[in-house]
């Protein structure tokens, strides 16, 4: 009765691991199908001794249960002082630009974009890429984000008041967006809702492309299915032109 027990527990896991298996390998080149790869993983397990086919099935559940976890990061409402940061660039309308994406266990929580000149907006060299957010209070109670980062050398460089360096029009929509990735909204639906913005300005128009490709690079495996989408919304949007 163990012995039978214990073959439906490794049935059922291979199973789970093959399912994720396939919705993994349809992304790819050569996608394989659930009953392809569970045989394949039943005949890795069979060329094994019991001992290491017991512990690979259970490194096995642990990484499939680890993954599900992970799926949807915890919802925190409270911004921590300070926040890991990605810097990404991008061109607006033949203006550069940057986007400041602050990160919480990874996973986007916030974002900030601008120009990057010497007047109005933010210059960096060219060479930084990540830092941090601070969150900061003034004396008169206000709150401002400064950005700091360190040099080759290692001496910290403090960039401050990012809100009040940006356009109010772009900063507005900054704060919408950082809305709903503060409420770990799924990154591949934060920028499809992006990309769904009907903006007036032509400008504002280009600006919310560049925000979409500062964002696709935490979507992971779902950048095809998104570009899939928006090659169909491309087709359907040049169909009614010609209507």
């Amino acid at each position: 009765m163990i012995q039978e027990q214990d073959q439906n527990s490794q049935q059922t896991i291979l199973a789970e691991v093959a399912r994720a298996l396939a919705r993994i390998s349809l992304k790819g080149e050569n996608p394989m199908t659930e009953d392809t790869i569970n045989g394949l993983l039943y005949r890795c397990l069979q060329a094994l001794s019991p001992e290491d086919g017991a512990h690979l099935l259970d490194l096995s559940a642990a990484a499939l249960e680890a993954a599900l976890s992970g799926q949807q990061p915890e919802v925190i409402e409270v911004r921590p002082q300070v926040l890991e940061c990605d810097v990404v660039r991008f061109q607006n309308n033949k203006e550069k630009w940057v986007a400041f994406v602050g990160l919480l266990n990874g996973y986007p929580y916030e974002i900030f974009t601008g120009l990057q000149d010497d007047d109005e907006g933010i210059v960096l060299p060219k060479t930084v890429t990540h830092g941090k957010i601070l969150k900061q209070i003034n004396p008169d109670g206000t709150k401002r984000y400064d950005f700091q980062f360190e040099n080759k050398r290692g001496y910290k460089t403090t960039v401050e008041g990012l809100s009040e360096k940006f356009n109010p029009e772009y900063w507005n929509y900054a704060k919408l967006i950082s809305g709903v990735l503060r409420y770990r909204m799924p990154i591949d639906h934060v920028i499809r809702l992006v990309g769904s913005l009907q903006l007036q300005s032509e400008n504002i128009n280009t600006w919310k492309i560049g925000v979409e490709r500062a964002l696709k690079k935490y979507a992971g495996g779902n950048v095809d299915v998104i570009d899939a989408m928006d090659e169909t919304a491309d087709v359907h949007q040049a169909g009614e032109a010609e209507v």
